[in-house]
């Protein structure tokens, strides 16, 4: 989830701020309802979303990907299932310690960081993948476009889920994408962004993976192999 409407006098600031407030509550004091309020506001399709990512991991089963903004964990159990080694980290320890307790009661064994993905912990080149689904702004800063590309390996990608929306759903699609477009989860984003990929090093290009009652938009970006 993140904010993206264009910011125009001061009630729009204020509402900006206001739902900015709305979704810190959301990614900490009020974490334990992030499942169920993905769930809500997709009408079910949200981990259908999340799981598109897989779609176009290149890594090769057994390595070692990183999740940035892991979120509830729901991510970490998908990459787990597809034979991957994983290490995530995000910077709520709300979240942490939801995700925690969800990977051990399903007897999971996933390293989870605390930290921000604007300094990241990790070694040059660490990774063939880094994922991530649903973040808000952090992930096109530059600073963390740079980190990323560091802990990438050469020819390795950064695979974002940045949205989603319902193609069904009558009544209750419309209310919701309402809902989306009020809190600007419909606006151009990410907005600019092909510059600041560049400047970083990625070769990126935006992707729409179709599913039965919904769409999903990806960014992949990928770090150039040695040499090219």
């Amino acid at each position: 989830m993140s904010v993206s409407a264009p910011s125009r006098g001061p009630l729009t600031r204020a509402w900006r701020r206001l739902l900015r407030f709305g979704f810190r509550l959301l990614y900490h004091e009020l974490a334990f309802t992030y499942d169920a309020v993905s769930w809500t506001v997709s009408l079910g399709e949200w981990r259908r979303w999340q799981r598109t990512a897989l779609n176009h991991l290149t890594a090769p089963t057994g390595a070692t990907v990183l999740e940035l903004a892991h979120g509830t964990g729901d991510m970490q159990l998908d990459l787990r299932a597809a034979a991957y080694r994983t290490v995530a980290l995000d910077f709520s320890p709300q979240m942490g310690r939801l995700t925690r307790r969800k990977l051990q009661r399903n007897g999971v064994p996933a390293p989870l960081v605390r930290g921000r993905a604007q300094a990241l912990p990790f070694a040059d080149g660490a990774f063939p993948a880094v994922i991530s689904t649903f973040p808000t702004e952090f992930i096109i800063e530059p600073e963390t476009l740079c980190e990323v590309y560091r802990v990438l390996a050469p020819g390795g990608r950064l695979i974002v889920v940045f949205n989603g929306a319902l193609t069904q759903g009558g009544a209750a699609r419309q209310a919701i994408e309402a809902a989306y477009r009020a809190t600007g989860q419909r606006g151009p984003w990410p907005e600019h962004v092909a510059p600041r990929l560049e400047a970083a090093g990625f070769r990126a290009r935006v992707v729409v993976e179709e599913l039965p009652r919904s769409v999903a938009w990806l960014l992949v970006a990928e770090k150039p192999e040695e040499g090219e």
